[in-house]
């Protein structure tokens, strides 16, 4: 007998026809003679209807009040999941993020996990019941209900499938696994059987949108195997492990398009100890979150700085980089907003030398500019115009072969 967390996001669980298929499959899943403990997600588009009502009745906000009111959507998707288990003759128990043991730091809106002790989870379980967990949510160290953030419900699978010491993971979404590029984007996208959590890491990391970047970090730090998974067609998916050192690794798995960063460029920096560090502290004491940095090589005491940020942080950041601009005597600051990243991401980079090679030729070929590049041990990025974004994911994705299984 094995234990599986099983979660379910927001369309999985949308409405009262949702509900009962996901009923049905725990059904399956016990028939075979295993466990079960779900995690589900608000209903369909309930949180982002929340928001907008929190806006229309106030502009305060206070992140204690919108913590209540957020994780209120998934209260109410635990609560009908147990009736829909209960309609099939299977015994099933509610438990919100505080109930399940999950403790979290004071950050409202985006708190972090610091401690999950899941012993009434695993009461319930020993009893032959299946615990329906509510996502995204738990109570922290002065006793507020907080809210772990967008996606959190993944976080909270993974989080708890370490604490109850289960099988697997199983991620059940709107797509039917990882695949090696956008199947919007590119036709010739196929679907990754296995892949290591450092690459799928990387991946999250530069853009591909599920599983969450924050769930792969607690699955890999606590070697929780994860299966990522359609919740519509309910076929295998992709299993997400530890890389075997002996495992033929491909040399590229996929290519990750991201349409949602901003370019930020300080020109005429003083090039001296010190300005780049008060830069981006600045930038980090209003939290933002900054990824490619590129330098220029100084010319008469100065250089050009130019950063990448989420669109949606590209205010604050032109608002702060400008006001440390004029203290330091740069002459401009520039924001771009139409720029789109292209990475591709392999194990196999490593011990392969050419790569980064066929990566620029293939986009020069394709008369693809290319603004800034970061790499890592498995990574290389390239910033590009957001027009190009598609192209440049087709072309690569046909360079190194990746529609070959």
């Amino acid at each position: 007998m094995a234990l599986f967390v099983q979660k379910f996001g927001g369309t999985s669980v949308a409405d009262a026809t949702r509900m009962r298929e996901v009923a049905n499959q725990v059904k399956h899943t016990r028939a075979r003679g295993d466990d079960v403990v779900l995690v589900v997600s608000a209903m369909g588009k309930e949180t982002d209807q929340l928001l907008r009502l929190a806006d229309e009745v106030s502009h305060t906000q206070p992140g204690r009040e919108m913590d209540m009111l957020i994780t209120a959507g998934e209260r109410k998707s635990i609560a009908l999941m147990c009736m829909a288990l209960h309609d099939m003759g299977i015994p099933a128990d509610s438990f919100t993020g505080s109930q399940a043991g999950f403790l979290t730091d004071t950050n409202h809106r985006n708190a972090k996990i610091l401690e999950v002790n899941p012993y009434r989870i695993r009461e319930t379980v020993d009893a032959g019941r299946v615990a329906v967990v509510a996502g995204a949510q738990g109570v922290s160290t002065d006793n507020n209900v907080t809210f772990l953030g967008r996606g959190g419900s993944d976080t909270t699978a993974v989080a708890l499938a370490h604490g109850l010491g289960a099988d697997a993971c199983e991620l059940f979404t709107d797509v039917s696994g990882v695949f090696t590029t956008d199947p919007r984007v590119c036709p010739t996208a196929r679907k990754i059987p296995r892949i290591s959590f450092d690459e799928l890491l990387e991946m999250t990391a530069v853009g591909c949108p599920k599983p969450v970047m924050r769930s792969v970090e607690v699955a890999r730090a606590y070697q929780v195997p994860l299966h990522v998974r359609s919740a519509f067609t309910w076929e295998p998916g992709t299993w997400v492990v530890e890389q075997e050192p002996d495992m033929e690794k491909a040399i590229i798995s996929a290519v990750v398009p991201d349409t949602s960063q901003a370019k930020v460029t300080v020109v005429h920096v003083p090039d001296k100890p010190g300005v780049a560090a008060n830069l981006f502290r600045l930038l980090a004491n209003d939290n933002v979150n900054v990824d490619m940095i590129v330098q220029n090589v100084s010319e008469a005491g100065h250089t050009d700085i130019s950063f990448t940020v989420p669109r949606e942080q590209l205010a604050t950041s032109d608002e702060v980089t400008s006001r440390y601009a004029s203290e330091i005597g740069a002459d401009t600051v520039s924001t771009d907003d139409s720029i789109g990243r292209v990475s591709v991401v392999g194990a196999g980079m490593a011990s392969n030398p050419g790569v980064a090679a066929t990566m620029f030729e293939t986009l020069s070929n394709n008369g693809i500019n290319i603004e800034m590049i970061s790499t890592s041990a498995i990574r290389i990025s390239c910033v590009v115009a957001e027009a190009q974004i598609d192209a440049a994911t087709v072309a690569l994705h046909d360079a190194f072969e990746l529609d070959r299984g």
